[in-house]
């Protein structure tokens, strides 16, 4: 399993019908992915100031349309680096995230000394019609 980090509005605007694509794909190149041991630290170093909610979605490499690297991190400007000392590499795919492998959702939560893994993990399907059925006003 890999996993990739993104705000909860992003990833709402960010996704189709058949995958998601995040603004690091066009700017980047690949879309940022992380494995297990690397999640809470990478979240920490990178999304300790923001106010949305934040979602991991948990991928299945090999359901995947596009290539995966492991590459060494390169942490970008003004952020924190600990997640450097979890893994010396970072899964990186080179092509946007097919719907189909993603399993599941979660959402990370603020902690006393940081995020912590989520709870549970809804199927992708699940997570999508509950944001509909909340974004729908009632009659």
């Amino acid at each position: 399993m890999i996993y990739h980090l993104v705000t909860e509005k992003e990833y709402l605007q960010s996704i189709g019908d058949q995958s998601y694509a995040p603004a690091s794909l066009g700017r980047d190149g690949f879309v940022h992915c992380a494995l297990e041991v690397s999640v809470t630290a990478v979240a920490n170093d990178y999304y300790a100031n923001v106010a949305d909610r934040l979602l991991l979605l948990q991928i299945v490499p090999e359901k995947l349309k596009a290539q995966t690297k492991y590459e060494t991190a390169k942490p970008g400007a003004g952020a924190g680096t600990a997640h450097k000392t979890t893994s010396p590499v970072f899964p990186h795919v080179f092509g946007p995230i097919d719907n189909c492998a993603v399993s599941g959702v979660g959402v990370l939560r603020k902690g006393e000394a940081g995020y912590v893994w989520p709870q549970e993990f809804a199927p992708l399907g699940d997570y999508l019609r509950g944001k509909t059925r909340a974004a729908t006003p009632p009659k």
